[in-house]
């Protein structure tokens, strides 16, 4: 069996696994990954579909192990491709997925599985098992082939008193674990944190504490698929005759999934339509939003920025229920300043416990290895240094270190005869998703807005007589956040004069294109030199 990961090694997010056996694929989750400040203009980044864009008939099957945009997200850029890919995934993150392709007016092909069930997905026979999560319905998936087992977890961790009363069946690993696991891909956004993370429950009465203290309205962000989350703030604001509102598309579809589906269970009267809200007093009033990841296009960013149509009094509390992904930090901060600015109090994880990760920490990931005492392991879903601290967990816990294998995006593992072994290094780029294209924005376009961005623009304009050699007109020399006046640039015009002039005379036959980069490098020296700046320096020579 053929394993390459094309996302979720080395980063948080972009999940996405291809198995391959017999010249058939199975693939594991298709997510994206969320944009940084360096990545500006773009909306979404996918994995990087090249791998298997030639061999998309080979695929047997796409299994999804939850619902949250870091497993689902891609879902519909990868259907574009081929539509009838069967997806098999619980009820609750197929109809995440379905709501999402309707946007896309693409019809799936789904098949709805359940802990314990064997579904043959072509020549795989997978056996999915319950996983807690910070979502209900997560599912590990447990390969069985002709090449080996094969145990992938999805995001998991062991809560042992969760909202909903479904529990990580450890019963079950134990099964697959005296079976006999070949290869073992466990989760490892947590890996570093020792001991267990904090159940779910405790949430609840330090919400309830912060209802009871608020005085105008409460505003709480979340993850728009965290129904865990919402179920709890909708149960503190009944328990203080608050009403709720949903604010952000994607809250208001989720949670009508949700509460359809029966994961979540609204009080009788507690939820109303954002429009209703004026028509309330303050301390009767809370907005359930998304954007709590500072995400600039989302309902909490654009009330910090008073671009929102609710606006944010001095008074109002703010929740930020949710962690920070790593790389989202200065966006979250400024949406916090800017809300404090506005005369808000935010209440953040940092200060309240009003958020617990839904992953596994180092404590829970020991007792994995444990029950299951796999062969081989491919720490999976984290930056790198959780990567490496899941791997160092592996090998305390018994596994032999040539054993534990630290991979990235586009590595290719073999497992036979129960041993994996890296063999090898496929393409396996960031793909941009910016408006309505997708994968045409380069790593290098990025460059440039990042430098326009910082840096500032200058456009040079020169026309020269190629007969004579002479200038007839230029050069003509503009700036665009620079922060210098134009004629600052009186100084160098003679030299780019001199430098064309003289290069036309010493070659008749230089090209417009030579004598543009001519002119970049008189420039760029002398901007460098004496304004201490890089801008992006466009100079265009005309010929008449």
């Amino acid at each position: 069996m053929r394993i390459v990961p094309l996302g979720g090694l080395g980063e948080v997010g972009r999940n996405m696994t291809v198995f391959e056996l017999n010249g058939k694929l199975l693939i594991v989750d298709c997510g994206v990954l969320f944009p940084e400040e360096h990545q500006p203009g773009v909306d979404l980044i996918l994995p990087d579909f090249s791998y298997i864009k030639d061999r998309l008939d080979d695929v047997v099957g796409l299994v999804l192990t939850h619902g949250h945009e870091d497993h689902i997200g891609a879902v519909p850029y990868l259907l574009r491709l081929r539509e009838d890919i069967p997806l098999y995934g619980s009820k609750l993150t197929l109809a995440f997925v379905e709501a999402k392709l309707a946007e896309h007016r693409i019809k799936a092909n789904t098949n709805i599985v359940v802990e314990g069930e064997i579904a043959q997905v072509g020549n795989f026979e997978c056996e999915f098992v319950a996983v807690n999560h910070s979502i209900p319905d997560a599912l590990a998936v447990f390969l069985r082939t002709e090449a080996g087992t094969v145990l992938h977890t999805g995001d998991f961790k062991m809560d042992q008193l969760p909202l909903d009363g479904r529990i990580t069946d450890l019963r079950h690993f134990a099964r697959l674990g005296e079976e006999g696991v070949d290869l073992f891909l466990p989760d490892s956004t947590n890996a570093e944190v020792p001991g267990f993370t904090v159940a779910e429950r405790e949430i609840g009465p330090v919400l309830e504490a912060k209802f009871a203290r608020a005085r105008r309205r409460i505003i709480v962000a979340s993850f728009s698929s965290h129904v865990h989350r919402v179920q709890q703030v909708l149960d503190a604001a009944a328990m203080h005759g608050r009403k709720v509102a949903f604010i952000g598309r994607s809250m208001v579809r989720n949670m009508g999934i949700a509460e359809r589906l029966g994961y979540l269970d609204i009080p009788q009267g507690v939820l109303v339509d954002l429009k209703q809200i004026d028509q309330l007093p303050d301390h009767k009033v809370v907005l359930m939003s998304t954007g709590s990841q500072g995400e600039p296009m989302a309902a909490l960013s654009r009330m910090a920025n008073g671009e929102h149509k609710v606006q944010i009094n001095p008074g109002d509390t703010v929740i930020l229920a949710s962690s920070l992904i790593p790389g989202n930090e200065n966006s979250v901060f400024r949406v916090i300043n800017g809300l404090m600015r506005l005369g808000a109090e935010v209440i953040h994880k940092g200060m309240a416990k009003v958020h617990v990760s839904g992953h596994a920490s180092a404590g829970e990931l020991l007792y994995c290895y444990n029950i299951l005492r796999p062969k081989n392991v491919l720490p999976v879903h984290g930056e790198t240094r959780h990567l490496i601290a899941n791997g160092r967990l592996a090998a305390q816990s018994g596994v032999p270190e040539e054993n534990v294998l630290l991979a990235e995006d586009g590595s290719v593992i073999d497992l036979k005869d129960g041993v994996a072994q890296l063999v090898g290094q496929v393409e396996c780029g960031y793909v941009y998703v910016d408006g309505s294209k997708v994968g045409t924005i380069t790593d290098d376009d990025l460059k440039d807005r990042v430098t326009l961005g910082e840096e500032g623009f200058i456009s040079v304009i020169t026309v020269i007589n190629r007969q004579n050699g002479t200038i007839i007109s230029g050069p003509d020399i503009h700036a665009r956040g620079v922060a210098e006046e134009d004629s600052v640039f009186n100084e160098i015009k003679p030299k780019i004069a001199a430098a064309i002039v003289e290069a036309v005379a010493n070659n008749p036959n230089h090209s417009t294109h030579q004598l543009q980069q001519i002119t970049r490098r008189v420039i760029g020296s002398w901007v460098s030199r004496k304004l201490r700046r890089r801008p992006m320096i466009v100079p265009v020579v005309l010929e008449a």
